[in-house]
């Protein structure tokens, strides 16, 4: 009997009970899994820049490639259709297609063409083999582990960069740290991004792990990310910890996982006078636009304004998927794009690919509070705080992509490919309670 809490999604498909493959063989081949994990570490840490040698291997191509080809080959042995086509995978499609079709009248169709080919066909590769080959909880924890390692990693190096003075010039704004060579956490407001869209899964880790040292680990795992964040310097990344901290102050008022809050909460004001004051007077030009020396916060701002006419003016089709940038420099000259992912899909695709868009994370927010709701009745406590972790890491990104040009960047899809999984798992337990999938 189908959840009548259901209603805004439609059903993946129910084999026959008598069809159904017991729970030991439904997770399927473990190859793409790791190939996977191992891309998404390769991806973060770019390993061929530190080693020159590994460059001409391509090594995130390759894992990739294998991994891709893996599934389609264990797919097609156990007879299992290539793709389940989920509501969110449809409107991920529609968002795909509607980018192809308004290629021919981007401003720039080569460079459109670019995007889709280079970056967003990659992007939702990654997407499709998450929600497909993260089947069991044992796999949810082991990807939870192992982004919480990366975040550790990616801030062991921050600090390393920091301590050693390895920044950059942002313009005219004073020197950045650099994160990795990773094409995703180079930059530190990438970085800040990427590291508080993890934090939630650590979290999730800390709040059902019964295991002393485990919690020490993951409790300091928590306030690596936290530093972590501070060193970036970034004011979307501030925010958007602010934001996973209230989120999670709300849900965990009433349970008893709060002790954990509130002694983090505690640790973080005693470190407070530990942060320079630079950092404060570069978080105090959110609020007050016009006390930012650097005209960064003001130049965002006006930006919003002129590609919100923009899109107005052309609210259909759009400059083409990638050519936000062209769009802004016809309305105000200058070469920089529009620092926000909602504008940033109205400008290239138009409003069309913008509600697309709006859909897809909308769906998959709801996917993962239902996930929450299937794993309690199941008394699964375990798979419902990873659940509950990925709706506040969706949340956290709809919260940063209002001060990042990442529309097409894997950040957003990796989280909605783990939500997405959650979801199926956690509606396969719903159905069957007797056999648990671990």
């Amino acid at each position: 009997m189908p959840d009548a809490n259901d209603w805004w999604r439609p059903q993946v498909a129910e084999t026959r009970s008598g069809d159904r493959p017991r729970a030991s063989e439904e997770t399927g081949s473990s190859i793409p899994f790791w190939s996977l994990m191992v891309f998404t570490c390769i991806l973060l840490f770019s390993p061929q820049q530190y080693f020159p040698a590994l460059a001409p291997l391509r090594p995130a191509l390759l894992v990739a490639g294998a991994g891709i080809l893996a599934y389609v080959l264990d797919r097609m042995a156990r007879r299992l259709p290539i793709l389940e086509w989920t509501w969110e995978l449809k409107l991920v499609a529609g968002l795909m297609g509607w980018a192809v079709l308004t290629v021919p009248f981007s401003l720039w169709p080569g460079g459109s063409l670019s995007v889709v080919v280079d970056q967003f066909a990659k992007t939702v590769a990654v997407f499709v083999l998450l929600s497909h080959v993260v089947t069991t909880s044992e796999r949810l924890r082991q990807v939870a582990w192992i982004l919480t390692g990366i975040a550790i990693g990616l801030g062991c190096l921050t600090a390393y960069n920091y301590a050693t003075g390895n920044t950059f010039a942002a313009g005219l704004e004073q020197d950045r740290v650099v994160g990795t060579e990773g094409g995703l956490t180079k930059n530190p407001n990438d970085l800040a991004l990427m590291i508080n869209l993890i934090l939630p899964l650590t979290v999730g880790l800390l709040l059902r792990t019964s295991d002393a040292a485990q919690r020490k680990l993951l409790a300091a795992a928590i306030g690596v990310d936290i530093v972590t964040v501070i060193l970036s310097y970034s004011r979307g990344g501030a925010l958007t910890l602010g934001v996973i901290v209230l989120i999670y102050a709300w849900k965990l008022r009433r349970r008893s996982e709060r002790k954990w809050l509130y002694g983090l909460f505690f640790a973080g004001l005693l470190a407070l006078p530990l942060a320079p004051s630079s950092y404060f007077d570069r978080l105090s030009t959110i609020a007050n636009i016009q006390a930012d020396r650097t005209g960064s916060a003001q130049e965002r701002w006006s930006d919003m304004t002129v590609a919100m006419k923009t899109i107005i003016g052309n609210p259909i089709i759009g400059a083409g998927i990638g050519m936000n940038t062209l769009a802004m420099k016809e309305a105000r000259g200058g070469w920089l794009p529009v620092h926000n992912v909602y504008l940033e899909h109205g400008l290239d695709l138009g409003l069309p690919g913008l509600v697309l868009f709006l859909l897809l994370m909308i769906s998959c927010l709801k996917a993962t509070v239902q996930a929450q709701r299937q794993c309690r009745a199941c008394d699964r406590q375990d798979v419902a705080a990873l659940a509950e972790g990925l709706q506040v890491s969706l949340l956290a990104y709809a919260t940063a992509a209002m001060f990042h040009p990442v529309s097409y960047h894997m950040y957003f899809y990796y989280m909605a490919g783990l939500g997405l999984a959650v979801w199926k798992m956690c509606s396969t337990m719903s159905r069957h309670p007797k056999e648990v999938i671990a």
